[in-house]
């Protein structure tokens, strides 16, 4: 799915970012959204969240939606 359409992130999605200090190396980070930071609809470099961990990036691949 896409991560830079807002609509297909929420809370509890598994998703791969990258952080600011790896936007030169492109080095994804794994986890889950805890927040979805960016407030637009779409954003053409990824949808910004945080992840449980706490760490923060925008969405470059949405592993799995949420199962309930």
């Amino acid at each position: 799915m896409d991560g830079r359409k807002r609509a297909n992130i929420k809370p509890g999605t598994h998703v791969n970012i990258v952080q600011k200090q790896d936007q030169r190396t492109g080095e994804l980070t794994e986890g889950y959204v805890q927040d979805i930071l960016t407030n637009s609809p779409t954003h053409p470099h990824g949808i910004k969240v945080r992840l449980e961990t706490g760490e923060v990036g925008r969405v470059k691949e949405i592993l799995s939606e949420l199962e309930s």
